[in-house]
């Protein structure tokens, strides 16, 4: 329980500077460094090792490199709540793993009878949880919540990333290049085994993290899906009386995921520009499909879902009715995680992402306001 409270903690402090930074972004979009900023991401960059050789703008290597350390952090994150976290134990998981698969299915099928028949690439864009915000919106609306709420959302959040992995996966691989990607999973299905023989130093995890990112670039695979796999290589075994390697691991590189990282993707993703912005834009087309499914569609199929599952199972709520809707609307805080899934949903459209954008900019912070609303007129039955 230590370790899930320093977590928390560190989300949700986290989320607060990739808000500041968010809103950094959308101030000088639309400022008169807005021309400066817009070079600023454009900016291009080439790495030479002399036998390998890849290049980007700098937005690119924000998306596809920075953020491959935090997926790696994500990886690490299911790998402990699979192994000795909240989803090994079946009784505990079954609510939120039902409201995870609400809370994603909603959203697609609000924006597919919304805006499906204008631009259907955008269907996966309202599916994810922003775990930092979240979590952050929730110690600040509601400090004293009962802290099983807490480990609702941050254990629904983990599985909604998986589900999200997933659909990159899925949806966002390229052409694959063979050798590459055959070299990769050898090199993460030997450092697996040998780890499960004996004890490697903590270091070797990381690099053969590094090695499978340059890996994955050359074999089509998204590098955000080979940083999951990296850190499922990585064991849980035990180190000292009250920690892991895994947990050690995790506790180094998560700070500068949740400090670094993430706010500098946000200020990279955010500035989005409201100049000439008319009102179809805003009603209309993929910005309201973005928009409503994480307002609307989160909130209803993590509340409905997570309902169906305690009837099923003839378990009562270990919270309020008022509480679950609450979380339920704090989880259509998509913005990090939509905002990445939107730019390779519509990767060289820039239109297309600058909607994406502006929808998620608008139902993340239309669900923040609806979580204060729940969480102020729904409050928890006194005892």
């Amino acid at each position: 329980m230590t370790a899930v409270l320093k977590f928390l903690k560190t989300e949700a402090a986290g989320g607060l500077l990739i808000a500041l930074a968010a809103a950094a972004a959308i101030l000088v979009a639309n400022s008169p460094l807005a021309a400066g900023y817009n070079a600023l991401l454009k900016t291009p960059l080439v790495l030479d090792l002399g036998f390998w050789q890849v290049g980007g703008a700098l937005k690119d290597w924000v998306k596809d490199g920075l953020m491959a350390v935090f997926f790696y952090v994500i990886g690490l994150e299911l790998k402990r709540e699979l192994t000795v976290g909240e989803l090994s134990n079946p009784k505990t998981v079954l609510l939120p793993v039902a409201a995870a698969f609400g809370g994603a299915l909603l959203p697609v099928l609000i924006y597919s009878a919304y805006a499906g028949g204008v631009d259907p690439r955008g269907w996966p864009v309202p599916v994810a949880t922003d775990i930092a915000f979240a979590l952050a919106a929730l110690a600040l609306i509601a400090p004293k919540a009962d802290p099983r709420l807490r480990l609702f959302l941050l254990t629904l959040a983990v599985v909604d990333d998986l589900m999200a992995i997933v659909l990159i996966a899925v949806l966002f691989t390229a052409e694959l290049a063979y050798v590459p990607l055959f070299a990769a999973l050898a090199l993460l299905g030997l450092v697996y085994g040998l780890g499960r023989l004996r004890p490697l130093p903590m270091w070797i995890y990381p690099a053969v993290a590094v090695i499978t990112w340059g890996l994955s670039k050359e074999s089509g695979v998204h590098t955000s899906v080979m940083a999951v796999a990296a850190a499922f290589i990585v064991p849980p075994r035990p180190i000292g009386s009250d920690d892991t390697l895994l947990g050690r691991l995790e506790h180094y590189i998560h700070p500068f995921s949740a400090y670094v990282v993430l706010p500098i993707f946000a200020f990279s993703a955010a500035g989005v520009s409201l100049a000439g912005l008319k009102p179809q834009d805003i009603l209309g087309g993929v910005s309201a499909g973005v928009a409503l499914g994480l307002a609307i569609g989160k909130p209803i199929g993590v509340t409905l879902f997570a309902l169906a599952a305690a009837r099923l199972a003839k378990a009562p709520l270990p919270f309020s009715l008022g509480q679950l809707i609450g979380v339920g609307c704090l989880c259509g805080i998509g913005f990090t995680m939509s905002l990445f899934i939107g730019a390779l949903a519509f990767d060289g459209d820039v239109a297309g992402e600058a909607q994406a954008r502006l929808g998620v900019l608008m139902g993340s912070s239309l669900s923040l306001l609806l979580g204060l609303i729940a969480f102020r007129l729904l409050p928890p039955p006194k005892t």
